[in-house]
């Protein structure tokens, strides 16, 4: 039994069905409970996602609020973790440090950093699995190589349980309270302050129960999840990435609403899958992942590109997308697929742009997702789409927004054009709207001929 364990939040920020948190209770005699800001990821960089920020204040403030209810609050530091140990935890007397896993090479970086910390200070440390539903290393081949296609790996991690939520340890008396070396207070106002406000989706607790809510009533989920009009997703993505609920608690209560065998449970495997992809395959961060693919001649079209990232490439469907990412860093999954197969497939940019366009625009931003869904709409990543299968966006527009419902929304300008206009789209005179860019027909052919070429 330690005598006192810094249990460090990171992507978990949720009291309930805390893996690492549970575990570090029942093994200590008293728990601080702490948030890091470190720098390196507070800090802008190129890959910040702005939203994001916004969200983790949210939830941070949510957390708080629970610790507080528990006569305990969370203590806050800003540095890198590793120097923490060095400065404050082994002057504290900690003898123990606990952190729930992450998988991306950043995150690896950073716990091997803790744990040498850890080691040169006498201070255990426990790294928990929880936030995905299999590890990397549980769902393996029969060969112990991972999968590298989806359906193979979803049929055998089928066959694995699920462990049921877990709810927070009736010992959570053991929660300190000790001064924090920063009012959380003034971190949550640093780390927004000058960041755009984005209310599209709330972080926080209260709110990840209400998204899990409102995913069990999606009982027409496979019908309706392609027609961006209608509020029929699940909104759960920024939850499950931030952990202000666990994809355990997701998991179960849409599985005992609508069944395992329901399609938004599929898609918390597609989250695993491509996590996993990203741990065992880390040069997909910068590299194709078929790296035969790695020379494709893409484009650095800083013109088009832009135009792209503002909505205003001629192609409505496209514009609708990327204007709604824009202003709420939030886009609906089919216009992801959309917009990123038109700049990799019609405008032929480099997906690397793309890649990190979305990071920094997304409100659910995590890397190893938006890699592998990046490099899937590129046809360079695993189980990709062929690259001689391309999204038409006109077909794509008449198909999944056929009365231009979703386009008229998020473009005004084409308020007063018809439907069939908006469908066949060359260009008004009176309408402030551009004509398209590309011509789609041959933009495509020339992509079949770069992949052809290489």
């Amino acid at each position: 039994m330690y005598k006192r364990s810094l249990f460090l939040f990171r992507r978990d920020l949720r009291l309930n069905d805390n893996n690492g948190l549970n575990e570090a209770l029942s093994k200590s005699k008293e728990v601080i409970p702490a948030f890091v800001f470190d720098p390196r990821q507070i800090e802008p960089h190129d890959y910040q996602s702005l939203p994001g920020l916004w969200f983790m204040r949210d939830a941070l403030e949510s957390l708080n609020r629970s610790l507080i209810a528990k006569k305990s609050s969370l203590h806050t530091f800003k540095c890198r973790p590793e120097n923490l140990v060095d400065s404050w935890a082994s002057k504290n007397q900690v003898d123990a440090i606990w952190v729930n896993r992450d998988y991306t090479p950043f995150s690896k970086r950073r716990d091997e950093a803790i744990q040498a910390a850890c080691r040169k200070n006498g201070i255990d440390f426990h790294s928990c699995h929880d936030a995905l539903i299999n590890t990397p290393e549980s769902t393996l081949k029969s060969d112990g190589s991972p999968y590298t296609v989806f359906t193979p790996y979803f049929n055998n991690a089928l066959k694995r349980r699920v462990s049921k939520p877990a709810p927070l340890k009736s010992d959570s008396g053991k929660l300190s309270k000790v001064p924090s070396e920063i009012p959380i207070e003034d971190a949550l106002k640093q780390i927004v302050k000058g960041v755009p406000k984005y209310d599209s989706i709330a972080g926080g607790q209260e709110s990840a129960l209400e998204a899990i809510n409102q995913s069990c009533q999606l009982s027409d989920y496979d019908t309706t999840r392609d027609l961006p009009a209608l509020e029929a997703t699940s909104h759960l993505s920024p939850h499950l990435k931030f952990g202000t609920c666990s994809v355990r608690q997701a998991y179960w209560a849409i599985a005992g609403k609508l069944g395992q065998t329901h399609s938004l449970i599929r898609q918390f495997y597609w989250r695993d899958f491509l996590t996993h992809i990203a741990f065992h395959f880390p040069r997909v961060f910068g590299n194709a992942f078929k790296s035969q693919y790695s020379g494709i001649a893409w484009k650095h079209d800083e013109a088009s590109f832009q135009l792209w990232q503002e909505g205003r490439t001629g192609f409505p469907i496209v514009d609708a997308g990327m204007r709604q990412l824009n202003a709420t860093g939030f886009m609906h999954n089919r216009l992801r697929m959309i917009t990123a197969s038109f700049l990799t497939k019609d405008l032929h940019i480099d997906w690397r742009w793309g890649e990190r366009y979305f990071a920094q625009k997304l409100v659910d931003y995590d890397p190893c997702v938006n890699n592998g869904n990046w490099q899937w709409a590129a046809s360079t990543g695993c189980d990709a789409q062929p690259y001689f299968r391309i999204f038409n966006p006109w077909r794509q527009q008449e198909r999944f927004d056929p009365d231009c419902q979703y386009i008229r929304k998020w473009i005004p300008e084409l308020d007063n054009a018809n439907t069939k206009q908006i469908h066949k789209w060359q260009g008004e005179l009176g309408i402030d709207y551009p004509t398209p860019i590309v011509d789609h027909k041959r933009a495509s052919q020339k992509a079949k001929m770069l992949f052809q070429s290489i």
